[in-house]
């Protein structure tokens, strides 16, 4: 087999053990348990709590101690107990607590499969910058045919999803290990400092101005990345309490709807490499922003019905929204960084992303919505996701002043090297 089909196999996995039930956990919790927007909030937030600790964290050991595909398959193998246990849970402080087990397990894994993919590419003699997207891209088929298997087998209210997860995650674990390996890239010397010894050589990162700045947006826009994973099955379901929707084709399969989402991350994936040789970072993380503007806005106006078709457009919309934002900045960090910290670096910007960001959108959201938007357990979606689109714009004009960098036409060549 070769080496591109082994990493698309890895791609494909890691993404389907998260697309079973990351967009329709909201139904199972708010919908199906009744639990509140705050309840489910913290629920959600432990995605961002894993994420602030366990990608630095893995990605020192990598870098370091342990082979990067061996701790990945132990990773995945532990997350999927972890999920075939999950459902027999029924307190939701108890259930925060054991999905939260889960992510520390999981989402260190995203960077690493970044990291493991770069370093077999570049041993391989591959481009990165060309080869790595259409490698990518085949992560997002997995978590549309996981959204699909969910909603077409009605397990997005129950139990079965999480059950679907698990079983691919410990396949994925088994087969990490038959991977091409990836030694730690650093030896440590003796006379090494304790920052070194300790494997906190990234955060030096933070001390570069731009660099520093690139983390900070990060954290801003990784906010409002998880935005609509958390709350878009549950707004697209909550329409069958209204006659005229309950029996519309995006109430049914509001799944398989916003499905699109990942399907446009598909195109919009395999056209990163000359958005950001023609523009550059900057101007590619800005259009994300201003997509994510777009994605709110049309979602406050859509509905299933005679308004379908804002809440598809909005779908179209999301995949330049992530993927402009997620798969660049991750290529941007690996052009502006050593390899000897390669996975520490993809830790960092994944700990800016979806762990400080994260964080803050899920759990402060969920207050917010409860305290402002709901009313005699009525929830207005309009205001939800306007309100959503208004601090998109914000962090959007701010990123515009503040962020200075003058694209260069060949900056992203030294990522194939």
């Amino acid at each position: 087999m070769s080496i591109k089909m082994r990493l698309i196999i890895m791609s494909f996995l890691q993404f389907f053990v998260w697309g079973a039930w990351l967009i329709t956990i909201g139904t199972y919790c708010i919908n199906a348990k009744g639990w509140s927007f705050s309840e489910f909030g913290a629920i959600f937030s432990t995605l961002a709590i894993s994420s602030i600790f366990m990608p630095p964290l893995t990605g020192i050991i990598a870098d370091k101690y342990i082979n990067a595909e061996k701790l990945y398959g132990i990773l995945h193998i532990l997350y999927g107990l972890v999920l075939f246990y999950l459902p027999s849970v029924v307190d939701p402080e108890m259930f925060y607590y054991v999905v939260l087990l889960a992510m520390i397990f999981y989402m260190p894994t995203i960077s690493l499969s970044n990291s493991i993919a770069y370093a077999i590419l570049k041993s391989n003699k591959f481009d990165v910058l060309k080869d790595f997207p259409p490698i990518r891209v085949w992560g997002t088929i997995g978590f549309i045919i996981a959204m699909w298997i969910t909603n077409l087998t009605g397990s997005k209210a129950n139990a079965s999803q999480f059950y679907i997860a698990a079983v691919m995650a410990v396949v994925l674990g088994i087969y990490s290990f038959t991977l091409p390996k990836c030694p730690p890239q650093k030896l440590i010397s003796k006379d090494a400092t304790l920052i070194q010894k300790l494997g906190l050589d990234a955060f030096k990162l933070f001390g570069t101005y731009k660099l520093a700045l690139f983390f900070l947006f990060s954290m801003f826009l990784g906010a409002a990345l998880q935005l609509t994973n958390m709350y878009g099955d549950s707004f697209l379901t909550n329409f069958e309490n209204i006659p005229e929707y309950a029996d519309s084709f995006g109430v049914k399969y509001s799944t398989v709807i916003l499905s699109i989402s990942q399907i446009s991350e598909t195109l919009f994936i395999l056209a990163i490499p000359f958005f950001l040789k023609r523009f550059g970072i900057k101007q590619v993380m800005l259009i994300s922003m201003l997509a994510w503007v777009l994605r709110f806005g049309l979602f406050a106006y859509g509905n299933p019905s005679d308004g379908l078709w804002m809440i598809i457009l909005s779908c179209v919309v999301y995949g330049m929204a992530f993927d402009f934002f997620n798969i660049s900045g991750s290529l941007f960090i690996e052009t502006t960084t050593d390899s000897k910290i390669r996975s520490s670096a993809q830790g960092l910007f994944m700990m800016m992303t979806n762990g400080f960001g994260a964080y803050a959108g899920s759990k402060i959201s969920g207050i917010i919505i409860d305290k402002y938007f709901v009313h005699d357990n009525i929830k207005d979606w309009h205001n939800i996701w306007l309100s959503f689109a208004a601090y998109a714009l914000v962090i959007a004009v701010l990123f515009a002043i503040f962020f200075k960098h003058k694209h260069n036409p060949e900056e992203m060549a030294q990522v194939a090297h």
